[in-house]
């Protein structure tokens, strides 16, 4: 019989989280479901909760965090005991690995150079580090490192910075309205005399430098979407709940009855300010 004092032990700590992991991956006595998954059926699942994690935070839902962290945490030590079942890496491994990165990144925290620079100064200090990390990588290509896998506006914004820092950037935001009144032009131009796949093309194209005119204004894209999902929701909910209000759901009503009901809670939240 297995030793289940430490899976059983409250104050273990994050060793008890690792054996919890390790027996739910043992392929004699663990859990069906879990032994079957790998890397690729599990970053799915890593993406939600940081995405979970960043939507509690938005909420200021503080026991909702602890558990949110809680849930990426786990995802962490999935990922590590399938590192370490392959002989890649180990719990141990990794946290040695990112502290001597976070040391080396920080010298004037935990080394001899002086904190006496502004936010941006160490700011430029801290992407000079990370070249010379990428460099040893043989990452040698200005984009080089921004992961394929990010949510492709986030993606979108990263690539336009990095490009940025070595000049290939429009010199103030009124370029990048001008190019998206080019690009919706385009797009109308697609929609009416071309195919499926350049409509998207060009889509995307506007998309794109939306998420730059974003950088320019010192709007991070992604966060501003999320806002802005927020706002829709917040707002059709408040169209659903007037509706009950009538003996009605939204599928009993029509655009132009919802529409007076969205600019009403819209009058109500800038009212409210």
């Amino acid at each position: 019989m297995p030793d289940d004092r430490l899976i059983h032990d409250p104050n273990a700590g994050i060793e008890r989280l690792i054996e919890i992991m390790r027996r739910l991956r043992d392929p004699q006595s663990g859990c069906p479901w879990d032994i079957e998954q790998d890397f690729d059926t599990i970053a799915p699942y890593t993406i939600e909760e940081a995405y979970e994690v960043a939507d509690a935070i938005e909420r200021r839902d503080w026991a909702d965090l602890e558990g949110e962290l809680g849930d990426l945490l786990l995802q962490t030590v999935y990922h590590t005991q399938m590192g370490a079942e392959a002989g890649h890496f180990t719990f141990q491994s990794i946290v040695r690995a990112i502290s001597d990165k976070m040391v080396a990144r920080h010298p004037h925290v935990f080394g001899d150079e002086s904190r006496d620079k502004t936010a941006e100064d160490q700011t430029r200090d801290w992407e000079t580090v990370k070249a010379a990390e990428r460099a040893a990588k043989a990452q040698t290509g200005v984009l080089d490192g921004v992961a394929v896998g990010l949510p492709a506006l986030l993606r979108a914004y990263k690539l336009q910075k990095r490009a940025a820092r070595v000049g290939f950037d429009w010199p103030d935001a009124s370029h990048v309205i001008d190019k998206i009144a080019e690009e919706s032009a385009e797009l109308v131009e697609a929609r009416d005399q071309l195919g499926p796949d350049e409509i998207e093309e060009e889509f995307g194209d506007l998309m794109f430098v939306m998420a730059n005119l974003g950088r320019h204004l010192g709007v991070e894209p992604e966060a501003a979407l999320r806002r802005a999902n927020a706002k829709f929701t917040r707002r059709f909910r408040a169209i659903e709940t007037a509706l009950a209000a009538r003996g009605k759901r939204p599928e009993d009503s029509d655009l132009a009855e919802m529409d007076t009901l969205w600019d009403a809670a819209k009058a109500a939240e800038r009212s409210e300010r």
